[in-house]
């Protein structure tokens, strides 16, 4: 799989984008996310993570037994500009990628 299925497979689901816009600007862990979320599960919320993790789209790190999580914004906007190359070639200029 291309890392801009990837990517898109990631961004599509409704609670991983409400997931990557609470972890955007803010470390948290598992239970934060939960918390946070209301009515998400803590084993939907894991699921999740494993798959923005897998698309590169998590920065992470561990604070004694707890994992911490925040959005990777850098390869956020990396992938958006590579899907803006493929797939919208004529607006690389105007947006500076590529």
């Amino acid at each position: 799989m291309s890392d801009s299925v990837k990517f898109a497979k990631a961004i599509s689901d409704e609670t991983r984008q409400q997931i990557m816009d609470v972890l955007c600007c803010e470390w948290m862990s598992v239970n934060d996310l939960v918390e946070r979320l209301g009515e998400v599960s803590q084993p939907t919320v894991s699921h999740h993570l494993r798959i923005l993790n897998e698309a590169g789209l998590l920065h992470r790190r561990r604070e004694g037994q707890v994992v911490m999580n925040s959005l990777n914004q850098e390869r956020m906007a990396e992938c958006c500009g590579d899907l803006l190359v493929t797939f919208a070639p004529d607006l690389k200029e105007r947006f500076n990628v590529g």
